[in-house]
C-alpha cells in the first residue's frame, strides 16, 4: 500500500519561510534599516549586499537539504541510487568554486567599506563641519558644543546637511555611542579620545542609545537626537546662551555621580578645557593636561607615552 506523503516537513519549512519574508517586508521599522544620514545608508546598503551574496549559497544548501531528506527517504523505492557522486568534479566545482567566489566578493567590498565607512575619516561636504564632544556617564550622556561655548544632557541637536564631527570619550565604564538612523557605533573609552563623523540628512528627530552593556542604567541610556534646520539650530543655541546655568567643573562633580534621571538638562556656556580634563583624570600624575589641537583631538589620544591608573 502507497503511503501518503508526509506534508509536516514541507509545512515547517514554508511556515519559517513565510516568517522570514514577513519579518524582511516589515524590516523598514528597524532603525539601522531607515537610515537618514549618508553614513546610516552605506552601513544599510553593506548589509543589504552582504546578506545577498550569503543567500546565494545559504537558500541553495536549504532546499537541497529538503529535497534530497524527502527525495532519498525510506518509503521511495524509486530513488536512483549513486554511490559515486563523492568524485562528481562538476558538483566539487560549484561547492567549492561559488563559495570561494562569495568569499572573495566580500573581501574586496569588506576593504573598500572599511575605508570609507571609517570613522576618524572626515565627511566630504561644502558645509564646514561642526564639533560635538560627548562624555557618557553613569548613565546619561553629556555633549559639550565647543564653537557654541553651551553644553546638554540626554539631548543632542545640530543642523541638518552639516557634518557633524564628535569627540567620544567617557567619565564611567566603558561605553558605546550610537545613532542608528545615522550611522555608528563608536566606543567611549576612560582617558581617550576616539572620533565619529555622522551627517542627517533632513530634518528629524531619532533616538540616541548605548550599545555596550554598562551597568544597571545601561537599558534606559537613551538620548533624543534632533537635526534642525540651521536657523531653528542658531535659535536654539541662543536660548541656551541666555540661561544662567554654567557647566563648571563644580557642576560637572554633581552632573557625574551615577544617576538613572532621564532629564534634560542644558547649560548656557561650559568651561572650554573640561572635556580635555575629563579625559586627563585618568592618567598619572606625571602626565601633564594639554589642550588637544583640532588635529589631535580629531584624530585621536596618542596614548604610546601615557600610562593607564
Amino acid at each position: 500500500m502507497n503511503k501518503r506523503p508526509n506534508l509536516t516537513l514541507f509545512i515547517l519549512v514554508f511556515g519559517l519561510l513565510a516568517l522570514f519574508v514577513g519579518l524582511f517586508a516589515h524590516s523598514h521599522t528597524l532603525a539601522i534599516l531607515d537610515p537618514k544620514g549618508i553614513v546610516a545608508l552605506k552601513e544599510r546598503n553593506l548589509i543589504y549586499i552582504a546578506t545577498a551574496l550569503m543567500l546565494i549559497v545559504v537558500i541553495p544548501v536549504f532546499v537541497m537539504t529538503f529535497y534530497i531528506a524527502w527525495r532519498y527517504r525510506a518509503e521511495n523505492t524509486e530513488a536512483t541510487y549513486m554511490p559515486e557522486w563523492d568524485n562528481n568534479v562538476f558538483a566539487e566545482i560549484v561547492w567549492w568554486g561559488l563559495p570561494c567566489a562569495i568569499i572573495l566578493i566580500l573581501s574586496v567590498i569588506t576593504w573598500n567599506s572599511s575605508h570609507q565607512l571609517d570613522p576618524f575619516r572626515k565627511l566630504d561636504s561644502s558645509v564646514k563641519p561642526m564639533t560635538v564632544q560627548v562624555v557618557a556617564l553613569q548613565w546619561r550622556w553629556l555633549f559639550i558644543y565647543p564653537e557654541q561655548h553651551i553644553a546638554s544632557v540626554n539631548l543632542l541637536q545640530f543642523p541638518a546637511g552639516t557634518p557633524i564631527n564628535f569627540q567620544i570619550t567617557s567619565d564611567a565604564p566603558m561605553n558605546s555611542f550610537w545613532i542608528p538612523q545615522l550611522g555608528g557605533q563608536i566606543y567611549a573609552m576612560a582617558g581617550m579620545n576616539t572620533q565619529l563623523s555622522l551627517m542627517a540628512d533632513t530634518p528629524g528627530t531619532y533616538t540616541g542609545t548605548s550599545a555596550n552593556l554598562s551597568g544597571a542604567g545601561f537599558a534606559n541610556m537613551n538620548f533624543t537626537v534632533k537635526s534642525l534646520s540651521q536657523a531653528d539650530f542658531d535659535r536654539w543655541v541662543a536660548q541656551v546662551q541666555s540661561l544662567p546655568s554654567p557647566l563648571t567643573s563644580d557642576t560637572y562633580a554633581k552632573l557625574a555621580q551615577p544617576s538613572l534621571d532621564r532629564t534634560v538638562i542644558t547649560y548656557g556656556s561650559s568651561d572650554q578645557n573640561l572635556y580635555n580634563d575629563i579625559m586627563m583624570k585618568f592618567m598619572e600624575p606625571q602626565a601633564t593636561a594639554q589642550p588637544l589641537l583640532p588635529e589631535e583631538a580629531m584624530g585621536g589620544m596618542d596614548m604610546s607615552s601615557m600610562h593607564m591608573q
